[in-house]
């Protein structure tokens, strides 16, 4: 998908999705599992290996011969079933233990974050009939009613939340499911690009509706 990156680029190499290329992962049980491309990749896309071995062919780099991914499984592998030699390789015993020190916070908030379903990748981002539906809602900055309390607000009103260096204007809204001393705040949009981790130090001030409806004016302008 052609984005703001382009602005900085000589060079545009067109890699295709998932959907589009054939492939071998592990899943977390340890299971080898292929799959095979649902389509042809479209107009000059290529699978991202395809990519990377015609590069390394053009360096004269060695080992970037293989024409299918059955061909790069059938290498990892050696020949042998792929379920044999993960269970010989692999396993969950620990070699190594490291203590862990654990600093328990007593004051401010933390942000709890997350990555709404229909955010997660450049497919679904770029749907719109998806981003139609009830489940795509703007990120708020989500307390329950005790925290709300606490810091004088109410369901409705406004926030100015700041975090690392970046802040984001929200809308608050009344969640009993989070934990007091969180904010439950929504990342992967436009709105809360400029806040920091999902997880971490989170503060919040209430602003006027005056000054909600100005950043967005600002913010709407700046988008084009």
């Amino acid at each position: 998908f052609k984005s703001q990156a382009l602005d900085n680029a000589d060079v545009l190499l067109p890699i295709a999705p998932f959907t589009e290329t054939s492939g071998t992962f592990m899943s977390m049980e340890g299971r080898v599992q292929s799959f095979a491309a649902v389509t042809r990749p479209l107009g000059e896309c290529r699978p991202a290996w395809k990519v990377l071995r015609v590069l390394a062919n053009a360096l004269g780099l060695q080992g970037f011969d293989y024409e299918t991914s059955e061909q790069v499984k059938d290498a990892i592998f050696g020949g042998e079933k792929p379920s044999a030699m993960v269970w010989r390789s692999l396993n969950n015993n620990l070699k190594e233990l490291v203590e862990i020190h654990i600093n328990i916070k007593h004051d401010g908030l933390q942000r709890i974050g997350e990555v709404p379903q229909y955010e997660s990748d450049p497919i679904v981002r770029r749907s719109v009939p998806l981003q139609k539906t009830k489940y795509n809602i703007k990120p708020m900055a989500r307390m329950c009613a005790s925290q709300l309390s606490e810091l004088g607000l109410v369901d409705g009103d406004y926030v100015l939340a700041k975090q690392d260096k970046g802040s984001a204007v929200l809308t608050v809204k009344l969640d009993n499911h989070v934990a007091k001393g969180c904010v439950r705040v929504a990342a992967a949009h436009e709105d809360t690009i400029g806040l920091g981790d999902l997880m971490g130090d989170i503060a919040v001030e209430k602003i006027s509706a005056e000054q909600f409806t100005a950043h967005e004016a600002v913010t709407m302008e700046a988008r084009g």
